[in-house]
């Protein structure tokens, strides 16, 4: 990567008694790149809403570093503020306002936005112009707050959950929407519960789990190292021993792991051959879901490299 236009370094925040409060982010470090699209995934609780605070510039790190082209993007909020997109959870325009309104107000505040009607046409709530914010379905509420977002043609876009409340239709058309903005230099930083969209759209995922960076890298790296699974139901009966697999029963479904799905699955069915029946035979590699899943199960999980 070159210089990367986001960069955080050991950052922190802390929520109460600056030495005995709760420590919502430990320590993370990740940079993000122009033109990249970057995902930070996590459950509830695991640190994420803190950490994009901190990452747009709305709270002030209790340590660490946060820069957004070499500025603080807490102490600089005004210089950068031209600069930054950003589509919260909630937000907090009023609802007595047209869209078209709502649009024309917020492209007031920019020095050189796009055409208001060409923003609300890129995420197809334009033949909405006319109706009060109000009266917007859940998911053109969404599609208006990222035309808001793009209109100042940010070289850094912060999405907080944007295609919540979609439909899989529309979800598709913000997806689109987000990729023509990474060809126009965008970068992006996202947080999603959808893990097929940061899978789809990411270029590196960073999963958080308890205030600290879990995994890292390309979807392909983070689940390169995590075992594929194969399950069955069978009679009881002793299994041989698969060399570098582990074997477990519950509930009468035997599960093995292995991070060589091929010759574990190849051996296993040569074993079976015609006399044992594997009943519901699955076999799967490993995947972002499962990888979430494992990270999300587990407590106090070393920090990624």
């Amino acid at each position: 990567m070159t210089t990367p236009l986001l960069r955080a370094t050991d950052l922190r925040r802390r929520y109460g008694h600056p030495t005995t409060g709760f420590e919502a982010v430990r320590g993370i470090d990740l940079e993000v790149g122009a033109g990249e699209f970057f995902a930070l995934l996590g459950t509830n609780g695991a640190g994420k809403t803190s950490t994009m605070e901190l990452l747009e510039g709305i709270a002030r790190p209790s340590g660490g570093t946060v820069q957004i082209a070499g500025l603080d993007p807490y102490a600089d909020r005004r210089v950068l503020r031209p600069h930054l997109g950003i589509v919260l959870q909630q937000a907090g325009f009023s609802g007595d306002l047209t869209v078209l309104e709502t649009a024309r107000m917020w492209a007031g505040t920019m020095a050189a936005p796009r055409p208001v009607e060409e923003a609300l046409a890129v995420v197809d709530v334009l033949d909405r112009r006319s109706v009060p914010v109000q009266s917007l379905s859940g998911g053109e509420r969404r599609r208006l707050d990222l035309a808001l977002a793009i209109m100042g043609r940010p070289r850094l876009l912060f999405l907080d959950e944007p295609t919540t409340g979609l439909d899989p239709e529309s979800r598709r058309r913000a997806w689109d929407v987000l990729s023509g903005l990474l060809d126009e230099g965008t970068a992006i930083v996202l947080t999603t519960h959808y893990l097929e969209e940061a899978e789809r759209l990411a270029d590196r995922i960073a999963i958080m789990h308890e205030g600290r960076i879990a995994a890292a890298g390309t979807p392909a790296e983070i689940v390169a190292d995590r075992p594929a699974r194969i399950s069955f139901r069978t009679t009881e009966i002793a299994l041989p021993r698969f060399a570098g697999v582990t074997v477990s029963v519950e509930a009468g479904r035997t599960e093995l792991q292995t991070v060589d799905l091929q010759r574990t699955l190849r051996e296993l069915l040569a074993w079976a051959g015609d006399d044992v029946e594997l009943i519901d035979l699955r076999a799967s590699a490993a995947s972002l879901e499962q990888t979430f899943l494992d990270i999300a199960g587990a407590s106090d999980v070393p920090a990624a490299a």
